[in-house]
């Protein structure tokens, strides 16, 4: 049936080309130039349509006239998309490029809570693995902060300042010339250039961020030279922010579950039958026979029946960002040529200090009659003091032989980013024009994730969220500040390291070979070449470090104590934010990060270890394609009906090597080949109903291609908890969709929309993970690469896992199907029939409602939870006010609740990222065009970000006391100015 529609399309558009060459009236004529290289207007000015020609007295500059450039824009597109122009050169309206994206219909941001700042981009309900970002039609990767390591084909858009931009398209549907890969649409971003604006541009920026949390100043700032002088034009740019975060809150690392239930997860096959409660990646029991156990009011069964937190522990975390940032253009531009080399280049660092603090509850059995000291062993019970148990079946309350785990984690991510791109174009008659462009990228990042645990054991401890579930009580009578107190220290350090490299070549041949105005018909042949290259690498230096030499004699190994003289009685960046709780631990003993990174030697450590070789691999993907294009406006009774039709034919070869696993244990390099081929059609339309009311159309066949992770990765190591590994698959295909698209779009008034939309994507060849068991000695890993004491005595003894211990080992394979369909709404206006000074107000919003089948998550009793991996609805709402040198704005973006992971552990708790409202501003107050007063707020009301669980089977509301990662990330605010000469 799909099949059978896109020829239908194709055979419509060759009847409709004919037609085309019939009598027409004059319409308004299409953009007929390439959609992913399209360039603004002189002085960055798009196409006005006759409205706003008339209005060009109110909407002339700012705010107000970015939005009204990106209307323009979108009208006259046949494709349905949606673009951020900058209010002038150098002047993009939000300090972070994907801050603005969110205004648009149907994408949803991710912030980046070590920073504040918008980081990943998603549109329509699929993640931002299905987006495919290009800078000047050139595709692009690069990745920052956590995610260095993760090998995903996501981009991180807080890799570059705002400032080295110009404009932003989003293509939610599939044209013949975008670059293929993207399922969920194609973002480009486009660099300024100097015949952007006419003559000579000096623009400035100086401001000082603060951060509500952190309290501390730091300075941002940006300048930005243009200059054209006949026929050639330079631009050069510099951006510099810094800014410090601090957040604070709650974990439970990965849910809760009771007693009973964690018994039963010990006993799954493939631990070999343990004991109950000794084995398992979260194993514990409460010791009930205890003489000191107190049930209270409570039954024996109630309080083994109870849930409690894997982890109850306070977490804290400060984050130094830098980043440096440099746009470069060279432009000669006459009437038949014209060429430009661009650049761009961005340092981004993040220098993070990290702490938790709690009681290891999935860590914690008992085994009756055991000799060994409490909270090591098999003896680290819980014993019940004094609980209570909530209305959700959540225990609380004081405990006897716990313990406190913390941790001093030292996250550091340094990102270089470097793009070049040359373009030509030559237009060599009136109607044909060719056009090419060679580029090259790459994205080096690398993050150091080290830390030292240290243990209290033994000791009596009180647990109470009911106080304040993000700041909770975590309490005891031992002094949590003296170093003495603390036994048993260890390491986990590693580096990662990720490389992305892009290179591509494009050249297009544009043939219009009737535009009379009335009549147009343009025909585009093109084929573009892309190989790009990942490396990924680990390295865990933490037996290296542990054999260093300690200041007070011996090794971190060999002289426990002495590590422990290295302590500091307080928390490094200073005391935590309590919430007005005095339970919450507000100071702790802690590692500096000079022991760490200096006495330890940590990343010297790192660079000095082995690779994870199971893990290390680079790919190379080699994409040659093809495409043709033709785009033609004809009139339907007077009025005009605007097509695009083609198709794009891709061929795709992935070149492996890593490392496998060989029969007598170890790795060997190996090299493999992968590949595929794909034939990608496409068809929209655009008709002109009025003058104000167009009727949009689209279909189209995409692609999205999957994670290199689990197509290049040797044998991976997801979890040392778990007795797991996952392979990569060469021939793994991509995801495939058919989709279609429909917007009807009403530009009622000068600046104003009103628009309304649906859309289907029906994907097919889905991931799905195939799990077989089989014997740890098959996989050729080192024990070392599993925490043995979370895997239990059955599997684990001494350090070495025994080799007929059965592993699960996960391949992922083209199986499942995703079905999604949306509707998108869409509302702006500017308010000047209002009487003044009123009439300066505005609004831009938009609202999306997103349903998926496919995803579910499977109950114990067989029932399904439908559980999307994005919101089913987001909305975005903007209001200005723009007269004479005031403007001022706000933006309020809110995501509903978000699903998390589909795996149901036994404990039926269904994971969700909590909904969510962030609120943004701006108030500039112009005094000329030199000096402009600046304040700009990110996260004005200190948005919570949580996940929770909820378990279905029981009352209603429960998941609003089982919170993880429950975090404040504080309000982050910009005083500057800036201004242009």
């Amino acid at each position: 049936m799909g099949k059978f529609r896109f020829a239908s399309a194709v055979s419509f558009g060759v009847l409709a080309t004919v037609l085309a060459i019939g009598p027409a009236h004059a319409q308004t004529a299409p953009d007929t130039t390439t959609d992913a290289q399209a360039t603004a207007a002189p002085d960055g000015q798009a196409a006005t349509t006759p409205d706003e020609q008339a209005a060009e007295d109110i909407v002339v500059t700012g705010f107000r006239n970015s939005l009204s450039k990106a209307i323009a824009l979108k009208r006259d597109s046949i494709a349905i998309r949606d673009s951020i122009v900058a209010e002038d050169i150098g002047k993009f309206p939000e300090a972070n490029v994907a801050d603005s994206l969110q205004r648009i219909p149907g994408v949803i941001l991710s912030r980046d809570g070590f920073s504040n700042e918008g980081q990943r981009i998603s549109i329509r309900g699929l993640g931002s693995e299905f987006t495919v970002t290009t800078i000047d039609g050139a595709p692009v990767r690069t990745t920052s902060s956590t995610n260095v390591g993760s090998s995903t084909r996501d981009f991180n858009y807080d890799v570059f300042p705002s400032e080295l931009f110009g404009r932003v398209d989003v293509y939610k549907t599939p044209l013949a010339n975008l670059e293929e890969g993207g399922i969920g649409g194609v973002i480009d971003l486009q660099t300024p250039r100097p015949f952007d604006s006419n003559g000579r541009v000096i623009r400035y920026t100086a401001q000082a961020n603060y951060n509500t949390q952190s309290k501390e100043w730091r300075p941002r700032g940006s300048l930005l030279l243009s200059d054209t002088v006949g026929n050639f034009g330079a631009l050069f740019g510099v951006a510099y922010a810094k800014n410090v975060n601090e957040r604070s809150g709650f974990q439970s690392t990965g849910g809760g579950t009771s007693g009973y239930n964690s018994s039963a997860l010990g006993r799954r096959p493939y631990y070999g039958s343990p004991a109950a409660n000794t084995s398992g990646p979260f194993n514990f029991e409460l010791d009930l026979d205890n003489p000191l156990a107190n049930f209270g009011g409570l039954t024996r069964d109630q309080i083994a029946n109870a849930n409690l937190p894997r982890f109850y522990r306070i977490y804290a975390s400060n984050t130094d960002r830098e980043r440096l940032g440099f746009v470069g253009s060279l432009q000669y531009k006459s009437d038949r040529v014209e060429l430009s080399v661009d650049g761009i280049a961005s340092d981004l660092t993040d220098s993070t200090t990290e702490f938790t603090f709690g009681v290891p509850v999935r860590n914690s059995r008992t085994v009756r009659g055991s000799t060994s000291a409490p909270g090591t062993g098999t003896n680290s019970g819980l014993i019940p003091l004094d609980v209570k148990i909530d209305e959700y079946n959540n225990l609380y309350g004081t405990f006897g032989n716990s313990s406190i785990l913390t941790e001093s984690f030292y996250r550091d991510t340094k990102t270089k980013f470097r793009y070049i791109i040359g373009r030509g174009v030559w237009n060599v008659t009136d109607n044909l024009r060719f056009s090419a462009q060679g580029n090259f990228s790459q994205s080096k990042a690398v993050y150091s994730e080290n830390r030292v645990i240290s243990n209290i054991y033994g000791i009596t401890t009180t647990f109470d969220p009911t106080v304040n579930i993000t700041y909770p009580t975590i309490s005891s009578p031992v002094d949590f500040t003296n170093p003495a107190n603390y036994r048993a220290p260890s390491l986990g350090f590693a580096i990662n390291d990720e490389l992305d490299r892009v290179k591509t070549g494009r050249a297009v041949l544009d043939w219009t070979p009737v535009d009379n105005g009335e009549q147009l018909l343009t025909l585009k042949l093109g084929a573009n070449y892309t190989s790009s290259t990942k490396r990924v690498q680990r390295q865990d230096g933490s037996a290296i470090a542990a054999r260093t030499p300690l200041p007070q004699g011996g090794t971190f190994a060999t002289n426990p104590t002495g590590v422990f003289a290295n302590m500091d009685p307080f928390v490094q960046f200073g005391e935590l934010r309590n919430g007005g709780n005095s339970g919450y631990p507000s100071q702790f003993a802690t590692f500096s990060r000079d022991f760490v990174l200096g006495t330890l030697a940590a990343n010297t450590a790192n660079r000095a270890a082995t690779p994870a070789l199971n893990q290390a691999f680079q790919a190379e993907e080699i994409v040659k394609s093809g495409f043709f294009e033709t785009s033609f406006k004809f009139p339907i009774a007077g009025h005009a009906l605007r097509v695009n039709w083609g198709v794009r034919f891709s061929d795709t070869r992935t070149l492996i090597n890593n490392y496998q696993t060989v029969p007598t244990g170890g790795f060997a390099p190996a090299e493999r080949e992968g590949g595929y081929q794909n034939f990608l059609p496409s068809a929209s339309f655009t008709f002109d109903i009025t003058e104000k009311l167009v009727l949009r159309g689209s279909t189209g066949q995409t692609i999205t291609r999957n994670a290199l992770s689990t197509i290049a990765a040797g044998t991976r190591v997801p979890n040392i908890f778990n007795p797991a590994v996952t392979v990569g698959n060469p021939d793994l295909r991509p995801q495939s969709a058919a989709t279609y698209d429909a917007t009807l779009e009403w530009y009622f008034a000068p600046g104003g929309l009103l628009s309304a939309g649906a859309f289907i994507k029906n994907i097919s060849d889905r991931p799905f993970s195939v799990i077989e068991r089989v014997p740890f000695s098959t996989l050729g890993l080192t024990s070392d690469l599993f925490s043995c004491a979370s895997l239990g005595g059955t599997v684990c003894n001494n350090g070495v896992i025994d080799p007929n211990a059965l592993f699960d080992r996960t391949i992922t394979v083209n199986q499942n199907e995703l079905k999604l369909k949306g509707l998108e709404f869409a509302y702006q206006q500017n308010f000047t029939f209002l009487p003044k000074p009123f009439d300066g107000l505005g609004v831009t919003s938009s609202f999306t409602v997103i349903d998926q089948e496919g995803s579910d998550f499977v109950l114990t009793n067989g029932d399904r939870i439908g559980l999307q991996p994005v919101p089913k609805f987001a909305y975005s709402v903007t209001g200005f006010y723009e007269k004479g040198p005031l403007s001022i704005r706000g933006s309020y973006n809110y995501r509903g609740k978000t699903g998390q992971n589909f795996v149901n552990t036994g404990n039926n708790q269904v994971p969700y990222l909590n909904a969510q409202g962030f609120l943004d501003g701006t108030i500039s107050y112009r005094l000329n065009d030199m000096i402009e007063l600046r304040v700009d707020a990110l996260n004005i009301t200190n948005q919570e970000v949580y996940f929770f669980y909820t378990d279905p089977t029981q009352s209603a509301g429960n998941g609003q006391s089982r919170r993880d990662n429950s975090y404040f990330n504080g309000t982050t605010i910009s005083f500057g100015i800036r201004g242009k000469f």
